[in-house]
């Protein structure tokens, strides 16, 4: 197990273990595009992560994890987060687990039998006793949580490689994305419908609550965030993420901070 700061460089491939666990002192860090040859499980109890693939846009808000499998680009943005767990598995265990990229609900029993793991050293033996059972356990978890919704695809269009290329930006409505791209609002239409199965618009929607719940993990009161997201009043933009998400701001704040205790 190590210990990492944004200034210590680390290479999980160097390692020959089954599993290799980190803890890190991270808070605010981009990991730049970067890949490995293992799977890898992130995981922070607070703060957000914000991970960005070819082809998906991630979101890791507090009590969630992400499995990344073995050789993906992907680029980890954090912002506030602190007792982030990060496993890596060798390529022969990864290959038991999911083939996509998943957001999964991190249950207490996941969350302790991730902690030896981020604990053991980097020679530790995973073939016998306690620490085959925890790894085997850990696997069977990851394999079975629940997936929640935080993660957006992304079109590959040339012609809106523009739009994709700064992810934290808010996207234009249509009639502003037309001018930019020099395509009809028929044609952006197709090119979403095509390459995310969804139209533009609920597209930049789905968007827009992804960014809020980033926005409210790390700290921004519901005024800020409704700004940021450019709505008419704080209560449209309540009532928006109600319909999106299913409960107001405020009761899903106080739902992450349950999960967080738990």
């Amino acid at each position: 197990m190590a210990w990492l700061n944004d200034t210590t460089a680390f290479d999980p491939d160097a390692y020959e273990a089954e599993v290799i666990g980190l803890a890190t002192s991270l808070s605010e860090h981009d990991s730049g595009a970067h890949s490995h040859g293992r799977g890898q499980l992130l995981y922070a109890r607070r703060g957000c992560i914000r991970i960005t693939m070819d082809t998906q846009l991630c979101l890791l808000p507090p009590s969630r994890a992400v499995w990344i499998p073995p050789v993906m680009l992907h680029r980890a943005v954090m912002h506030r987060v602190v007792d982030y767990r990060s496993l890596y598995f060798r390529l022969d265990i990864a290959a038991t687990m999911p083939p996509e990229v998943r957001v999964i609900d991190v249950s207490p029993l996941l969350r302790a039998v991730m902690e030896p793991i981020a604990q053991a050293d980097f020679g530790q033996t995973w073939a016998s006793g306690r620490y085959a059972h925890l790894l085997a356990l850990c696997i069977d978890e990851i394999c079975a949580a629940p997936c929640t919704p935080m993660l957006l695809p992304l079109p590959n269009d040339r012609r809106l490689a523009k739009l994709i290329e700064h992810p934290e930006n808010l996207p234009p409505e249509l009639h502003v994305l037309e001018t930019q791209v020099g395509a009809s609002a028929r044609t952006i239409t197709r090119i979403f419908q095509k390459e995310t199965g969804m139209s533009y618009q609920a597209w930049r929607q789905q968007w827009r609550v992804m960014r809020a719940i980033e926005w409210l993990s790390t700290g921004l009161d519901i005024s800020r965030v409704a700004s940021e997201l450019q709505f008419s009043s704080d209560s449209a933009f309540i009532a928006f993420f109600r319909n999106m998400v299913g409960e107001t701001p405020k009761a899903y704040l106080r739902e992450q901070q349950q999960r967080i205790r738990e």
